[in-house]
């Protein structure tokens, strides 16, 4: 078994205890006083959370629902919480190129890991004032992880050009999937 296909079935198991969750349908509690910042850091009244297992525990049952708020869901109690962008950020990013076909796997500010592929695709937006790239790949349960910039310039440096409608674009491709980075002209 190769270390592409053990990273596939560790990353798969996980989503399927994840999976496992959804059925959850508590009543809305109201809110709680926590927010998620851009950066990735999680305060509660105000204050940054300081133990990790902490942040990793209400992260795992953090949910995105169809109305584009955020959930901490459990079997008794749902509350929503504010996250000023994407809940998760991606740090690091390894391009593993297997029997010539490339595969990039993604690791969170909470060490979860993503690969690129059609489940778990990489999507940028653009700001509309400053035309700055926003790059997100989705993880789990309707929720994101932004591309933190020097991830993000990793990727520019292994993207290729390809010819769209609209012109030249940049790209990255995983797991068969090509995923556009956005034009390269003005």
């Amino acid at each position: 078994m190769s270390r592409l296909d053990e990273l596939l079935g560790e990353i798969q198991s996980k989503e399927a205890t994840s999976a496992a969750k959804k059925p959850w349908n508590p009543q809305h509690c109201g809110d709680i006083d926590i927010r998620i910042a851009t950066d990735g850091t999680w305060y509660h009244e105000g204050r940054p959370f300081q133990r990790a297992s902490l942040v990793s525990l209400f992260a795992s049952v953090l949910r995105r629902e169809a109305d584009g708020e955020y959930y901490l869901l459990t079997p008794a109690e749902k509350m929503r919480i504010q996250v000023d962008d994407a809940p998760f950020v991606v740090t690091q990013m390894e391009h593993i190129i297997e029997q010539g076909q490339p595969t990039l796997l993604f690791t969170t500010n909470l060490d979860e890991q993503v690969i690129a592929d059609a489940a778990h695709p990489i999507r940028v937006e653009f700001d509309p004032v400053t035309a700055e790239p926003r790059p997100y790949i989705h993880c789990r349960d309707n929720l994101d992880a932004l591309i933190n910039r020097n991830v993000y310039m990793a990727l520019v440096n292994i993207g290729t050009l390809f010819q769209q409608d609209d012109g030249t674009h940049l790209g990255v491709s995983s797991q068969g999937v090509r995923f556009d980075l956005g034009s390269v002209e003005g």
